[in-house]
């Protein structure tokens, strides 16, 4: 698959991401059997689809390898934002069985609705109303548990579905500017750098791993490289809501896999659970406020302009980089109107003999 024909067939693209990511706990609940830990198993998965990416990139997609620093800037934070959710994910995998985990780790799409809300997406009762039945189908899927219930497990699982909702709000941002297949390639590196670092953290000796082990963890590397790929080129051409509604998908490649290889099955009360879920993703909702730039969400304005244009002004006005790389980097990071030549006074110069005008500043 070419990335021309990915990007040419955003609709393609985003329903191929939740296959890529349903078959993850699978492969990684495999290898966790076989005796993977979980910082080692998202070291060496991460830092190898990195490698992979690079490899190809370097070979057939060198066009996508330029970036400019503001955009590597935003894919880093991309990066260290899925790399945590990454790690949070696989030792929450090690506690819970696979099909439990992705249904739990399925909230991100619930997330990612309130984190639209957050940057300034209008919601109605009815997007609300669907939020709480999601909520409800949560509690009836970690109530059914047979035996006690793993707490930490549940908290790592939910915690990971809230960074990777940052994941991909984030970068709905960062894709505005830039084109999914280089957002896939610094974001996975500065990914591979976070899980590394933790893995050396945890344990700096290499634990030597099976071979029913690496088999997996091999499966997870190409599957990891390609769901970023599909997930960002979903992002960009449809947006956050709109691809992780499509995501729907995930749930059953991840709960018909575990059956058959983990041979895994639901209570009554988690499959009504599921149930309660499923209703919550697939019912009609709202429309969402189409006023920002396409695959743009209205992130709230947290300084005035002036303050912005001073602060980009002298952050990138005589760095040496282009008028239309400055132009693209001012609207990435939401800097609005014409970029000055000179930076602006926000206020005049203080008078000693007074106090400073901290005023000025807020009223700018």
């Amino acid at each position: 698959m070419t990335t021309n024909n990915v990007q040419a067939h955003p609709i393609t693209a985003a329903l191929l991401s939740p296959l890529f990511l349903g078959v993850a706990p699978v492969f990684g609940k495999l290898a966790l059997r076989a005796g993977a830990d979980p910082f080692t198993l998202a070291a060496v998965r991460t830092s190898l689809a990195a490698g992979l990416l690079w490899l190809v990139y370097l070979i057939f997609w060198r066009r996508y390898i330029y970036i400019y620093p503001a955009g590597l800037l935003g894919c880093a934070v991309i990066g260290i934002v899925n790399g945590i959710g990454s790690l949070m994910y696989y030792n929450g995998l090690e506690r819970l069985d696979a099909s439990l985990a992705q249904l739990l780790n399925g909230m991100y799409l619930v997330f990612v609705v309130l984190l639209a809300r957050l940057g300034g997406q209008s919601l109605t009762w009815r997007s609300g109303l669907r939020i709480l039945l999601a909520l409800f189908g949560l509690l009836l899927i970690t109530g059914g548990m047979q035996g006690k219930s793993d707490w930490l497990g549940i908290g790592l699982m939910l915690g990971n579905a809230l960074l990777f909702a940052g994941t991909v709000t984030l970068s709905q941002r960062v894709l505005w500017e830039m084109p999914a297949p280089t957002v896939t390639l610094y974001a996975m590196t500065s990914m591979a750098v976070v899980v590394v670092m933790a893995r050396m953290a945890y344990d700096f000796r290499w634990l030597a791993q099976t071979a029913s082990a690496m088999w997996p963890i091999l499966a997870l590397t190409l599957t990891t490289a390609l769901s970023r790929l599909t997930l960002f080129t979903g992002v960009k051409n449809l947006g956050s809501l709109q691809a992780t509604l499509l995501a729907i998908t995930e749930l059953a490649v991840s709960m018909g896999l575990s059956f058959l290889f983990l041979n895994e099955s639901l209570t009554l009360v988690q499959w009504l659970g599921v149930l309660a879920f499923v209703i919550s993703l697939l019912a009609r909702g709202n429309r969402f406020n189409e006023q920002a730039p396409q695959g743009v969400i209205p992130l709230p304005n947290m300084a005035g302009i002036v303050f912005q244009q001073i602060a980009f002004t002298h952050a990138f006005g005589n760095s040496g980089i282009s008028q239309a790389e400055l132009d693209a980097i001012r609207r990435m990071m939401g800097v609005e109107g014409p970029l000055p030549s000179e930076p602006p006074l926000a206020y005049p110069a203080p008078d000693p003999d007074s106090s400073p005008p901290i005023d000025a500043l807020f009223d700018s």
